[in-house]
């Protein structure tokens, strides 16, 4: 697959911040060393270049979002939080907390970078289906303070993981649940490694909030709990109803 992305091409879609900040750009190289690992496990890269030369737009403030149907549905569900989760990041980096030190610079950058990554993929996968660029509202968080900056971190790579763990069974494709799967253990490695920023060296890594102790399984949570979760923190309103269940 042939992929030509300009400039502009490369920076559509991409969430708008909060002020001037200037969304990260995912490049190019990068992104079709992501897309190609997928590419080699079936066929959901297809609509990629349809995705490129038809860039999402963001809706206009009050226009409820609807997530679509089926698949494209859930993969819209899960690209509406990655776009939510990759927008808090790059403001996160673009405004660092006091005294930040290089080692949580470092994982946080990563971590940016894995939700950026994830947000460009899974809007390339969805073509001209993709719901828009959502405008976050990360009016109550406090950017300077590490701990309203980590427990915010913490609140959305749980919520993350339960909703990709509770919209696997949901998918009818076995290429897109596998896709998913490998989405949802990047989170849980974020989840846990943020945790462990809050209390290092606990068992908070995997607390028994989210994992079971009698089943060893993390929490799965519908799109029907996760969505209310969510929309706090975008101005955008989106809808879920016509999501499977």
């Amino acid at each position: 697959m042939k992929f030509d992305m300009s400039k502009q091409q490369q920076s559509s879609g991409l969430t708008t911040l909060p002020g001037d900040m200037e969304p990260v750009m995912v490049g190019r190289r990068l992104f079709l060393r992501y897309a190609g690992a997928f590419a080699a496990g079936g066929a959901l890269i297809a609509s990629c270049k349809n995705a490129v030369e038809n860039p999402t737009t963001v809706p206009a403030m009050g226009t409820t979002v609807d997530l679509g149907t089926g698949d494209t549905g859930i993969l819209n569900y899960a690209y509406a939080l990655e776009q939510l989760e990759a927008a808090f990041y790059t403001q996160v980096i673009a405004s660092p907390y006091a005294s930040m030190p290089a080692a949580e610079m470092t994982l946080l950058t990563d971590i940016r970078d894995h939700e950026i990554i994830h947000r460009e993929f899974l809007k390339a996968a969805l073509g001209t289906m993709a719901i828009g660029a959502l405008v976050p509202d990360f009016s109550k968080v406090n950017f300077a303070d590490r701990t309203s900056v980590l427990s915010t971190a913490k609140a959305f790579e749980d919520l993350g993981v339960a909703a990709y763990n509770g919209a696997g069974n949901l998918l009818k494709s076995a290429d897109l649940l596998l896709v998913a799967g490998k989405i949802v253990s990047v989170e849980a490695r974020h989840a846990a490694a943020i945790r462990d920023l809050l209390n290092p060296k606990s068992a908070d890594f995997a607390g028994d909030d989210v994992v079971t102790t009698t089943t060893g399984l993390d929490v799965a949570t519908k799109p029907a709990a996760v969505l209310p979760t969510a929309q706090p923190f975008v101005k955008t309103p989106i809808s879920g109803a016509n999501l499977p269940v």
